[in-house]
């Protein structure tokens, strides 16, 4: 497969590798020198998490607590 880098530094997937990845919107971009790499970033889930967290009444106070006590050395 190719792919073409436009004038303004953009280049269009092949239909078949973006088929692959349904759903994502952003690409963290590496490369080693002489290959690009391109691996799929997943929307982040911590709005779902803090939703959760105030349904069940668990304050902002309440995790850092938790967290500094978990940190503790024991």
């Amino acid at each position: 497969m190719l792919a073409k880098m436009t004038v303004k530094n953009q280049i269009t997937l092949p239909k078949k590798v973006v088929t692959r990845f349904s759903g994502v919107e952003y690409f963290d971009v590496s490369t080693d020198g002489e290959s690009i790499v391109l691996r799929p970033l997943h929307k982040s889930r911590a709005d779902e998490v803090r939703a959760r967290l105030a349904q069940l009444g668990i304050t902002e106070q309440e995790v850092a607590g938790a967290i500094s006590w978990a940190r503790k050395k024991r």
